[in-house]
This record gives C-alpha cells, sequence and structure tokens, in this order.
C-alpha cells in the first residue's frame, strides 16, 4: 500500500498570515468633501487582506466577496494610516480575512492612532489556470484568535443562508 500526500497543506498558526501596510495619505486620496475617498480606503483594505490570504495559501489567492466594511471615522490629508490584516477561517478553498485600519493624525501624532475601518472579505486559492485549489487550515492560537475563527464561521453561515434564500426567492 503506498501513501498518498495530502492534497491539503499543513495548517499554520493565525500569526503566520498577518501582514500590515501603511501609507500616508495625499491630496490625490481626496473626494469631495476634503477626506480621504472610501474607495481608496477599500483598495488599500483589498491590497492588506490579500497579502495576507498570499501568505496563508503559499500561492495565489483572489477575492471573492467583501462581506463587510464599516468606516468609523474619516482619514485626512496626511494622516499615516496602517491596515493590519490576518487570515480568520479556512474552508477547503476559501479564507475570511479580517482587516483593521488605523490612523495617526498627522497634527497630533503623539495621540493613540484612531480606528477608521474593519472590514471582512472571503478569498479563494487558486491554481495557475485560475481553478479552486485547497488552502492550508489556519491554526488559532490565542482566545482572540478562537474568537474571531467563530465569528467568522457565522459570517460565512449567513452568507451561504442568504444565497440560498435569494435563490429560493428567484426559483419562485
Amino acid at each position: 500500500m503506498t501513501d498518498h500526500p495530502s492534497a491539503v497543506p499543513a495548517g499554520k498558526p493565525t500569526s503566520y498570515s498577518r501582514v500590515t501596510l501603511s501609507r500616508i495619505m495625499t491630496a490625490v486620496d481626496v473626494n469631495l468633501y476634503g477626506t480621504v475617498h472610501g474607495g481608496v480606503l477599500m483598495k488599500f483594505v483589498d491590497d492588506v487582506a490579500g497579502a495576507a490570504a498570499a501568505r496563508h495559501s503559499g500561492g495565489t489567492a483572489v477575492t471573492a466577496a467583501i462581506d463587510e466594511i464599516v468606516f468609523s471615522e474619516a482619514v485626512r490629508v496626511g494622516d499615516l494610516v496602517h491596515a493590519h490584516a490576518q487570515v480568520n477561517w479556512t474552508g477547503q478553498t476559501s479564507m475570511e480575512v479580517g482587516v483593521r485600519v488605523v490612523a495617526e493624525r498627522w497634527d497630533s501624532a503623539e495621540d493613540e492612532a484612531v480606528r477608521v475601518a474593519t472590514a471582512y472579505l472571503v478569498f479563494v486559492g487558486v491554481d495557475v489556470g485560475g481553478a479552486p485549489r485547497a488552502v492550508r487550515p489556519v491554526l488559532p492560537e490565542t482566545p482572540e484568535d478562537e474568537r474571531r475563527f467563530r465569528e467568522a464561521e457565522i459570517r460565512r453561515a449567513h452568507r451561504l443562508a442568504r444565497r440560498r434564500a435569494i435563490q429560493a426567492h428567484r426559483a419562485g
């Protein structure tokens, strides 16, 4: 009898996927109201989440859904913005990545950073042909990681239930 390697790579701890991107917001990022455009922050969130997903999965991962993004404070020109991401949950081919965005105000750099946004994105690992591929399990390390894992499962259940309800409604 021959042992065959598993199609699913060995799991990695939550800390393995953690990524932080930082940038100073400039005048080109501003909307008509004089604050940083939400779309600029959304791209920043997608960039950092994609880096965390690729790191965790060991290859290409693509955005499948933005489950939620909440903007809690405005970002201004000159703010130093940090986006922190980590994989919260994994399925067979998909992953949920949580992102927290904070800003250091340019005019009060000694103050605590202000939380400006949070987001949850779903990524799918893909092979060179673009087909879904197995991703390694995430291994929560702390009680906080365990909480995030459980909450990610709740969000996934809600996404799937919403999808089924819409499909049933369309079917008549």
